[in-house]
Formats: C-alpha cells, structure tokens, sequence
C-alpha cells in the first residue's frame, strides 16, 4: 500500500494529513473553509485516493494561510506515498468540463516542481475562499511533490465551475500518473 501521513504546525495553521494512493474511502476534510473542503473531497473522489485531513488556521484573517498550507502538506504527503516511483506512469492528463466551463490538467510527477497555472476566476471570492488562493494551493502541492502542474481554462464563466473542473481535472490526472503499470522507472536518465 502506498501511503503517507503529513503533519504541519505553525502560528497561523494545523494541519494532519493521511493519505493512501491505493485505498479510497470516503474523505473526511475539516478545513472550517467549506469550498475548500468541497473542492478536497471531489479531488478524493476522482483520484480515487483515501484522504483523512484536518486543519484549524486562521481563517479568521482570510483562507490564504489555510489553503496554501494544506497544499504544502498534500503535497509532501504524495510524494512520500509515491515513493521511489518505480512502475508508476508519471505522466497525467485530464480535460474535465463542468457545465460551459472546460479545464485541463497536464501534470508530471518529475522530481522537478513547476506550475502554470492559466485561469482566471470572475469573481474574488468562492463562499469564504478567495479564489486567488486556488493558484497558491497548486503551487505549493508542485513545490512539496516535486512536480510540474500545468492548468489551463479553455473557457467558463461561471467560477464555481471552473474551480470545480480545475480540482476534477487534477484529480483524475494524478489518478493516472501514480497508477502502477511495471516495474521500471519511468525516465531515460535513470533518476526521478
């Protein structure tokens, strides 16, 4: 089983994370930010990965602190549960639509962090998260993963759709780039 535990605490958050590529169950994500625990659950549901996650943080001053810091523990926790990444695919794609919006995920677990991140939202705020949070959330789960993530919106209006198809899409692209298929490491250099 493929699995990792991540833990952060620091003046402004609180975070345990658990997470299992290999076993899904139902997720049980408490951030106080309910957009952002929605948009955590449908990443568990369509990657398919086990996540338990709680954080207090001071969304007291705004969802920032929360919403980045929980990308840094995500992101350390996959690439422990990834591993030494023997026989994994590597490589993610997904195009997910959401009603008239359409997002794309192209993602590679490298060992080489990087984030293009091509959306732009109507409004500021999604519930209580400010929706330029999003793009700090992606950022800090390729620094923590070590990984390149590229997102892009064809088109949307609507940014609860956008957002929504943004954490679908990169959810059933790492779906993809950590399913097992062999046992050789996927790069010609030898090193990941």
């Amino acid at each position: 089983m493929r699995e990792a535990t991540a833990a952060r605490q620091t003046k402004e958050t609180n975070i345990n994370l658990s997470l299992s590529l290999d076993e899904w169950a139902e997720a049980k994500i408490s951030t106080g930010i309910g957009f952002f625990d929605h948009m955590l659950e449908l990443f568990a549901v369509h990657s398919g990965f086990g996540i338990t996650l709680t954080c207090i943080g001071d969304i007291n001053v705004d969802s920032h602190h929360t919403v980045e810091d929980v990308g840094i523990v995500l992101g350390e926790a996959i690439l422990n549960a990834v591993g030494d990444k023997r026989g994994i695919e590597r490589y993610g794609f997904s195009s997910v639509p959401m009603d008239e919006a359409l997002v794309n995920c192209s993602l590679d677990l490298s060992g080489r962090p990087y984030t293009v991140f091509n959306i732009t939202f109507g409004c500021s705020v999604l519930g209580t998260m400010e929706t330029e949070a999003i793009r700090e959330f992606f950022v800090a789960v390729a620094n923590n993963a070590k990984m390149n993530i590229h997102l892009s919106c064809e088109y949307g209006l609507n940014s609860h759709h956008i957002a929504e198809a943004a954490f679908k899409s990169f959810a059933r692209a790492m779906k993809q780039a950590v399913k097992i298929d062999g046992t050789k490491l996927p790069s010609s250099k030898g090193t990941l």
